[in-house]
């Protein structure tokens, strides 16, 4: 959890070295002396592997605070209830443009009104209606170099400069903005670069499903364009049971 490297055993011996001084016992008989020296060595010895000790757990207990820190603040949740669509992550012909371009985000489809939440803590650097396609819009600063966006919205529920928690109420999804229908556009950067936000979904199985319905939906998108009556009714029974949605505005 820590990412610490082991202490190894050279330098733990190397730690605990070092002589005790001769005759400071010898007032004493033979066998007296020996026991005391000899104790008083072993003191001193365990006295140097308590301090190593405490400095390797000093650093444990540092590593975990950064690392307790980051897992807080990256944005890792699914910010609102809802289906993917069809375009994903990556290259797509924009619905309302069709243009052949960069899709910097991915789409969560839901109605007017669906409750977002901030996908990890952080410190709302934007809030409000851009002039691009965007619409509306909530933009938060995670730290360690995490952005996360969230577009389309429908109403605003937080200001710049605010404090946000993972789970934390941020907005309403809507359609404002250039769109084809509802739904929430969100985004993850990390130092400037988008990332793919479904790799840092906590829920391994979130994200495979995710890709097992981009699939689904390409599959079946492209039937519908190009097959035959009954291959489209064999698309939409695929689409059904794998619990995707379509969307072809």
């Amino acid at each position: 959890m820590v990412d610490l490297s082991r202490i190894d055993e050279d330098t733990r011996a190397a730690s605990v070295g070092g002589a005790v001084p001769s005759g400071e016992f010898n007032i004493l008989s033979g066998d007296a002396s020996e026991i005391l020296t000899e104790s008083r060595g072993l003191i001193e010895k365990l006295e140097r592997e308590v301090k190593l000790q405490q400095a390797s757990y000093e650093d444990i207990y540092k590593k975990y605070e950064f690392n307790k820190a980051l897992f807080n603040h990256l944005p890792a949740i699914k910010p609102s209830e809802g289906y993917y669509s069809v375009g994903g992550f990556g290259m797509r012909v924009h619905p309302v443009l069709r243009v052949y371009r960069m899709h910097e985000g991915i789409d969560i489809i839901s109605d007017v009104g669906t409750n977002v939440y901030a996908s990890g803590d952080g410190v709302v650097q934007f809030a409000g209606r851009t002039q691009g396609g965007y619409g509306a819009v909530v933009e938060i600063s995670h730290g360690y170099g995490y952005t996360s966006l969230y577009a389309h919205l429908s109403k605003v529920l937080v200001r710049r400069n605010q404090k946000v928690k993972r789970g934390e109420l941020i907005a309403k999804s809507g359609r404002s903005g250039l769109v084809s229908g509802p739904h929430l556009h969100y985004e993850v950067r990390l130092n400037g670069r988008r990332q793919n936000p479904v790799d840092y979904f906590f829920d391994d199985v979130i994200a495979s499903r995710y890709r097992m319905q981009l699939v689904s939906t390409k599959y079946v998108s492209s039937v519908y364009s190009s097959g035959s009556q009954q291959n489209r009714k064999e698309a939409l029974s695929l689409d059904l049971d794998n619990g995707t949605c379509i969307i072809s505005r």
